[in-house]
């Protein structure tokens, strides 16, 4: 899925999408977790799963601030997120960890970009900066989840 998250001609509205995007991300985090054979695995996902719930905390923190719209749940694009997971579970535990780079895919780009938004203050640009970087230990580790996690 390709998303159009940090592309949000306002703050509030880069905000709020980032907030559905996370809350896309943690149910999508939940179901994976629940799919997952190797422990391993799941101890892993369960720690990006926290930083994905962080993120949610800062995100509502910086919306309250602005008096953007603190969303509590993800839209609809979350059934496509969980959906990856839920056919992919079919085929065990690599096509999980496959779908799951495919989400983190949209995280990373969101962002990055979000780091650029130009109304963005300093302390959101740092807090982008931070969730674009636990995205891309995300998706590094999802495609190659024998390496051990950074």
């Amino acid at each position: 899925m390709v998303t159009t998250v940090g592309t949000e001609s306002t703050y509030n509205a880069l905000l709020e999408d980032l907030l559905l995007l996370e809350h896309d991300a943690i149910a999508a985090y939940d179901q994976t977790i629940s799919r997952l054979d190797n422990p391993e695995y799941k101890r892993t996902v369960a720690s990006f799963k926290s930083d994905h719930d962080r993120h949610v905390q800062e995100l509502t923190r910086l919306a309250a601030q602005s008096g953007a719209t603190q969303h509590r749940q993800g839209d609809a694009k979350q059934m496509l997120t969980t959906g990856k997971v839920a056919l992919a579970s079919i085929m065990g535990d690599s096509a999980i960890l496959t779908a799951m780079r495919t989400n983190e895919e949209d995280t990373v780009t969101a962002y990055e970009r979000a780091a650029r938004h130009e109304q963005a203050s300093q302390e959101a640009r740092a807090i982008f900066e931070r969730a674009h970087s636990d995205e891309l230990r995300h998706r590094e580790w999802m495609a190659n989840p024998a390496s051990p996690v950074r």
